[in-house]
């Protein structure tokens, strides 16, 4: 198979993170790329930057995208920046396009601003770019509600533990699926390798 998939980590952590999910989309008959990213140290708008000239050097007719959190927000800048790429299809695992309340109660204190780095700027507090259309988009998100944000004061409603259902919501998704996993247990999980699967081959995940 000559389809690439580009996976994306999100905040605090590497490309480390993503080898697990990467393994199993390789046993689908993928070949995989894992993108690392200065995540509070630059912008979404700048690790854009950096992510359309890694793209550049590879080999592949047809380039997917699998991202979680906050590299969600690179590849919709991306795409929205650059949007010349070669075809093919995404899926976001826990990404809150429109903005995190748990970033924004961390944003609150000084250290909380530094965690957060430039993360913020058009990025987890809000005001980057929609979903572009013209391109398949599938979420992926957890109701697991364990994770950084009950250290924040809860997040008031169902979630992955560190965002909420509502927050991972993208308006011109494809199609959208809920698993039982925790913000990061989405990325070890079999059922969520699975679904990306299936949305990276067919544009639908699996209902019961």
């Amino acid at each position: 198979m000559s389809e690439a998939v580009v996976l994306l980590h999100g905040i605090w952590t590497g490309a480390w993170l993503m080898r697990p999910l990467a393994r199993r989309l390789r046993r689908c008959g993928y070949t995989t790329y894992l993108f690392s990213y200065p995540s509070v140290r630059q912008s979404p708008g700048q690790n854009a930057v950096r992510l359309n000239g890694f793209l550049r050097d590879l080999d592949a007719p047809t380039v997917h995208f699998v991202a979680h959190s906050l590299g969600g927000l690179v590849v919709t800048r991306l795409l929205n920046d650059f949007p010349e790429q070669r075809p093919g299809r995404s899926v976001l695992l826990g990404s809150p396009l429109g903005g995190s309340l748990s970033a924004r109660r961390l944003s609150r204190w000084a250290l909380g601003r530094w965690l957060l780095g430039r993360s913020v700027e058009r990025g987890l507090l809000g005001g980057g770019p929609a979903w572009p259309g013209g391109r398949e988009v599938g979420v992926i998100a957890g109701s697991l509600g364990l994770g950084a944000g009950m250290l924040l004061g809860g997040l008031g409603a169902p979630g992955d533990g560190a965002l909420t259902l509502d927050e991972t919501e993208v308006p011109d998704a494809a199609d959208r699926v809920i698993v039982p996993a925790s913000h990061t247990g989405l990325l070890l999980s079999a059922r969520v390798a699975r679904q990306t699967c299936r949305f990276l081959r067919q544009g639908r995940f699996a209902h019961p």
